[in-house]
């Protein structure tokens, strides 16, 4: 299934950094929600995906599960072509498996909707230690190895991206800076939320995806930022979608939103 780089994945609207007109007065603000946003909304909830289609995202999810569970675990044999043996597994696993799998399905979701609406959409991921998910789309879709061309696409490249991980001078367990299309590392659990509403605000045509842990909603700040929906305004604002990830698998322990009642 062809895939919208990391970069489209992530992409706002234009920097005012790079805007020669940075102290031009502001355009005034829309009066009502821009229509090209309306129109790709209708589109969206018109029809059930066809079976080619979910065939093709299934595939395309289970192959990012992979490379994802690759990268925790193992440190060669990639493929697994060989039975695995213990020099093959790390011996300190890093990476949160229990929300990788639930990044990974929004991942592709997301990219669909880039590739069919044209849409300009960005990806938050608040939970912690989901970095290998976000790793292995940007490796399944190409940016990874267009910018780091050590890493091929073939058996090597597999061996080296899972070594990296979580791996003396390779890549941490969280999304950092150095993954193709990541604009920011937070640091800590919990704030979220305040960048996706921060982003979405007086940029109408930007939609932002924002992912939210079970762990990560106990935190104060998540609680409180859950009110930031007050201060959007669709006439002049974009489109936050808080997604909750109830997975229950906290490396602490089963979080109470997830418990059953």
């Amino acid at each position: 299934l062809p895939s919208a780089t990391a970069v489209n994945l992530f992409h706002s609207s234009a920097s005012p950094l790079s805007c020669p007109a940075n102290c031009a007065p502001k355009r005034p603000r829309p009066l009502a929600p821009p229509s090209s946003m309306t129109t790709k909304m209708t589109k969206w909830l018109n029809g059930p995906l066809t079976s080619e289609q979910c065939s093709l995202i299934d595939a395309y999810w289970r192959a990012t599960n992979f490379l994802t569970v690759g990268q925790i675990y193992l440190r060669a044999n990639a493929l697994v072509k060989e039975p695995l043996q213990g020099d093959h597994i790390k011996s300190r696993l890093l990476g949160h498996w229990g929300t990788c799998p639930g990044l990974n399905l929004l991942y592709v979701h997301l990219n669909r909707i880039i590739r069919e609406q044209a849409a300009n959409v960005i990806y938050i991921c608040g939970p912690g230690h989901g970095g290998p998910g976000i790793v292995a789309n940007a490796y399944l879709e190409g940016a990874y190895t267009e910018r780091y061309p050590e890493i091929t696409q073939d058996n090597s490249g597999l061996d080296l991206l899972f070594k990296q991980f979580s791996w003396p001078r390779g890549i941490p367990s969280h999304v950092s800076p150095d993954c193709p299309g990541s604009l920011h590392e937070g640091g800590e659990l919990g704030y979220c939320l305040f960048h996706a509403y921060g982003a979405a605000l007086d940029n109408p045509e930007l939609i932002v995806a924002c992912v939210v842990g079970d762990g990560e909603a106990e935190t104060g700040p998540c609680a409180t930022s859950w009110h930031g929906n007050k201060f959007v305004n669709p006439k002049r604002d974009g489109a936050v979608l808080p997604v909750l990830h109830l997975n229950g698998a906290k490396i602490g322990g089963a979080p109470p939103l997830s418990r059953p009642p």
